[in-house]
């Protein structure tokens, strides 16, 4: 079976745990996006996974993001229904190519960042959409801002950054055996856009972008609209990088 063949299957595999996820709780699979995450897989299986109909595409490091699909690759431009998404850990010295490559950034988690994506954005004379990344758990191992932190880091973008439209908030649920112990890292989340959105209607935050490879149906059960897979669109791949 060629790459793209395999890539297809997996992507009708992940899109029915999708449609089943949503099932149990009275969703519909139209509700939910799927991010494929192409860090570990070369440009050539990322352009299966986009022939394969996932059109949002998210990099966890920048420099790989522009080697792959930006200024320096050798490869066609991304056709212009394919949204990319920054998933990554961001340092404000790349916000040039950030705001460039990214439609939606996922890990805003300090006012620093905000600032440097907010003065590109403006020199660039663009606007992006951004997602406050929380760490519902409490993990130092994890980045994030603080629950205690959120409001104030919401404050700043609305008030602050006029080129950064805040539309929702990401977690990463803790690594662990413990279902149970995921889910409320999820329904942290989606507890605390409630309280937020409870506080000033005027900002919806629409997007809850939480779930992975390992996590992503509890996710969709606890209101996930965005579900980052990476590793298990990839399965079978004899070499995938």
């Amino acid at each position: 079976m060629s790459d793209a063949a395999i890539v297809q299957e997996n992507v009708l595999r992940i899109r029915a745990r999708i449609a089943e996820a949503c099932h149990r709780v009275g969703r519909n699979a139209d509700e939910v996006t799927l991010i494929g995450v192409t860090k570990s897989v070369n440009r050539s299986i990322a352009d299966a996974l986009i022939a394969a109909g996932v059109h949002d595409i998210a990099e966890n490091r920048v420099q790989d993001a522009v080697a792959k699909f930006g200024r320096r690759s050798s490869s066609p431009p991304l056709p212009a229904e394919v949204r990319l998404h920054m998933i990554g850990n961001l340092q404000t010295n790349k916000a040039r190519d950030v705001v460039n490559l990214f439609t939606m950034i996922h890990s805003i988690n300090r006012t620093a960042v905000a600032a440097a994506l907010q003065h590109e954005a403006a020199r660039q004379g663009l606007q992006r959409d951004i997602l406050i990344e929380v760490n519902t758990a409490g993990d130092e191992a994890k980045q994030g801002a603080d629950l205690s932190e959120v409001l104030h880091l919401k404050g700043y973008v609305i008030e602050k950054c006029d080129r950064l439209r805040l539309v929702g908030l990401m977690t990463i649920a803790p690594e662990v055996a413990d279902a149970e112990e995921t889910r409320a890292a999820f329904r942290s989340l989606q507890l605390l856009r409630e309280r937020l959105v409870a506080a000033d209607p005027a900002h919806p935050l629409p997007i809850l972008s939480m779930g992975m490879s390992n996590d992503f149906p509890i996710a969709i059960e606890e209101g996930a609209t965005h579900v980052r897979v990476g590793r298990a669109l990839f399965v079978g791949l004899a070499s995938p990088a």
